[in-house]
């Protein structure tokens, strides 16, 4: 989530004794596009321990979880959590991490399904209009007309040059 406040979740990181944290404000129900854990697991070392407060916070996916315990495994390092008894260096602490990843990904899908419901509903009510259209088709229209190619109508409207085709072809 982009509005996230990290301050509480890094006061808890620095009283549980962490000197280098690493931060980023992104979603958690996936990997792509998450640079700050790849960054953090390539630079994991034999004896390192990756702090976290919350597991969700590390991934919602049993799979991207699991995937992660095992690369922090292979270096030789540990999981923990503030504030979940995790320590993947002991038998009960990994069995409480395994149970905690699969009702993170329960929450995460249960969240998914009332969503939907929630959208459905709204459109059977004719009140879900979905995202207001970003680009004004008049607009691209209006540069073309006045001679500008689609390099320069994507530069001025600040949009991708294949948005500026697509409206074009649209009209």
């Amino acid at each position: 989530m982009v509005d996230q406040n990290l301050a509480l979740q890094e006061a808890a990181l620095r009283a549980a004794g962490c000197d280098l944290i690493r931060s980023e404000k992104r979603s958690g129900t996936t990997t792509t596009g998450r640079a700050e854990p790849q960054t953090v697991l390539d630079f994991l070392r034999d004896g390192d321990v990756l702090m976290v407060t919350r597991i969700d916070r590390l991934a919602r996916s049993i799979g991207d979880l699991q995937d992660i315990a095992r690369t922090v495994r292979a270096k030789g390092a540990s999981l923990k959590a503030t504030e979940q008894p995790i320590d993947t260096s002991t038998a009960a602490g990994k069995a409480f991490f395994d149970i905690l990843g699969v009702f993170a990904e329960f929450e995460t899908n249960l969240r998914k399904e009332r969503q939907l419901e929630g959208i459905a509903d709204a459109k059977a009510r004719g009140v879900y209009k979905g995202r207001k259209p970003g680009i004004d088709p008049a607009k691209i229209k209006a540069l073309k007309a006045e001679g500008m190619g689609p390099s320069a109508i994507a530069r001025a409207l600040n949009i991708g040059r294949a948005s500026v085709y697509r409206a074009l072809e649209a009209g």
